[in-house]
């Protein structure tokens, strides 16, 4: 899938990366639109084989409306990587901040790996197209990847510090934590299968969760 920069993800809904603010204004809903739109056609035709009239007519708005918001198509394309990750950062942040039990962390999987399946369009155009522009690439890097460690981190430091895990470096469980769960998320069952059951999630999350705290080594 990384190596083509054209496969077809129009299946999967957008609207859940970003949310509108509430009681938006007309331009804050024009926005919106059009950051939906950009996601589904570069997932759908590329970054490359999508113009500015696509995205436009896409929108139901005029080029000018457009570029009133965004000052290129390559800003269009940074914005909807940030926007949607930056929503699923504030997800894993929230459930992180409200888990009660820190071995309980199967359902935190579960619950991204969801998440992962909705977001399918986006993962595709931020690998696929990071490959491209550095500027993605970088944005990934500040805006996504950093975060998500700090906040992963700082999770897995409180638990060291309360004594429920091992004293080990917490920015390594948390490199361990996210990848795995990454790593799920393009797995057959959560991306490729759209017809795969809750229990068959569950069972995915509650393997890597008992991997991840308890290890292979019997």
């Amino acid at each position: 899938m990384l190596g083509t920069r054209s496969q077809s993800g129009a299946g999967t809904r957008s609207h859940h990366l970003f949310r509108e603010v509430p009681h938006p204004t007309h331009e804050e809903k024009t926005r919106t639109r059009i950051l939906e739109v950009a996601l589904r056609l570069f997932a759908e035709k590329g970054y490359d084989g999508t113009t500015t009239k696509d995205l436009a007519q896409a929108a139901n708005v005029a080029e000018g409306t457009l570029f009133r918001h965004f000052s290129n198509k390559k800003a269009i394309l940074l914005e909807v990587a940030t926007a949607g990750w930056l929503e699923i950062l504030t997800d894993l942040l929230t459930e992180l901040s409200e888990i009660e039990n820190y071995k309980a962390i199967s359902q935190v999987m579960r619950h991204r790996m969801l998440r992962m399946r909705e977001s399918k369009n986006l993962l595709q155009v931020c690998f696929v197209e990071a490959q491209f522009h550095p500027e993605l690439r970088d944005r990934i890097q500040a805006e996504v990847i950093t975060k998500m460690t700090d906040v992963a981190e700082a999770f897995f430091q409180t638990a060291i510090d309360k004594g429920i895990y091992r004293p080990i470096n917490p920015k390594i469980i948390a490199h361990v934590f996210l990848g795995l769960f990454t790593v799920a998320g393009f797995s057959e069952q959560t991306i490729i299968d759209p017809q795969a059951s809750p229990q068959a999630l569950q069972e995915m999350a509650e393997g890597l969760a008992d991997i991840f705290l308890n290890g292979v080594l019997v």
